[in-house]
């Protein structure tokens, strides 16, 4: 009787996430691997993938970072994004956050379009940014994101202009970069 309710319990309780990401250094060589929380809490540089994704009209689709995030909660960023986990390349990192965060398993065109190394807007992060073609309509995780839109890039950019901490720090430096191109 008593393992039943252990095991009613033990099935209430969140699932902890153990996430490992490469520990790297200013030339993006790996060093080693660290757990998510450590490489956060001490600010260590590690890598990150950004993906804007464009429909046939030129609009920018963007989504809004769930309320449960632990960093830019609530805030607009990119298509999608997400760190690059310990053994993992760019390359395959992209098409997996993007599969993961707005159910997007099959990219249009997916192609590398820059990189920019860490930096405060980044959170210490690499970033590689991507851009491909999509329609939708997207599955979002509740868990990663808690809305998105699509959006002219003229609404987006008066947007930013006017309400700068709608976004989240590393999409409005990379949108920066992306429009200088």
């Amino acid at each position: 009787m008593v393992q039943h309710y252990m095991t009613a319990f033990l099935s209430e309780l969140p699932v902890q996430k153990f996430e490992l990401f490469d520990v790297v250094d200013s030339e993006d060589t790996v060093l080693r691997a660290e757990e998510r929380s450590v490489v956060h809490r001490e600010q260590l540089m590690h890598r990150a993938v950004h993906v804007f994704v464009f429909n046939a009209a030129g609009q920018l689709y963007l989504q809004r970072r769930s309320l449960n995030k632990d960093s830019a909660p609530g805030k607009w960023v990119s298509s999608c994004s997400g760190h690059v986990d310990s053994g993992e390349d760019y390359d395959a990192a992209a098409p997996r956050e993007l599969a993961e965060e707005i159910g997007l398993t099959v990219p249009n065109g997916l192609e590398r379009m820059f990189k920019v190394s860490p930096c405060k807007q980044t959170g210490q992060e690499f970033v590689w940014v991507y851009r491909c073609r999509a329609e939708g309509p997207f599955m979002l995780d509740p868990e990663e994101v808690s809305d998105g839109k699509w959006i002219d890039l003229d609404e987006l950019n008066a947007w930013i202009e006017e309400r700068p901490r709608d976004f989240a720090w590393s999409f409005t430096y990379l949108w920066e970069k992306y429009g200088a191109l």
